[in-house]
């Protein structure tokens, strides 16, 4: 199981999650933004994903779709500010649900030893209301079993 780590600083904007992978950075980040590997990982165990669209470039446009096991969907999706392969992406992250909640992304992928990454993913979020929400909602859990989940997907697919 990854190693996972939560900053959520009382009365700030923004939530840092850190997690080592045990795999190598590009294949980290590539994982990231294969459309077809994406949803072999993505999100927590109670729910599937639909990548509907993933372009990721700067200027690029993405669109996930989550599913529960009671036919409910909720859509997020945003644009991709920068995307430096195997180091850094920026995207902008809405919740269609919920219009007008924007928050900027940033994940980094750093080299550790044994070829092992850390991944860094700091979301800023419009206020510190938007972003105790998202925490209320779980969150936390959810992107510890999303690391999880991409960590054996990596491990199986060696």
């Amino acid at each position: 199981m990854p190693e996972v780590e939560v900053t959520a600083e009382p009365g700030a904007h923004d939530l840092t999650v850190e997690c080592v992978i045990n795999a190598a950075r590009e294949r980290v980040f590539n994982a990231h933004i294969d459309a077809d590997v994406l949803p072999r990982w993505w999100g927590p165990r109670f729910l599937t994903v639909t990548v509907e669209r993933l372009e990721a470039r700067k200027g690029g446009m993405w669109r996930f779709i989550h599913h529960d096991g009671e036919g409910n969907a909720y859509a997020f999706s945003g644009v991709f500010h920068e995307c430096l392969p195997a180091e850094r992406i920026i995207r902008t992250w809405e919740f269609e649900g919920m219009p007008g909640h924007v928050l900027l992304e940033t994940v980094t992928f750093e080299d550790l030893p044994d070829g092992r990454t850390l991944l860094r993913s700091q979301s800023v979020f419009q206020s510190v209301a938007d972003r105790d929400g998202m925490l209320a909602l779980g969150v936390v859990e959810g992107g510890k079993q999303m690391w999880e989940r991409l960590e054996q997907y990596l491990a199986q697919t060696g």
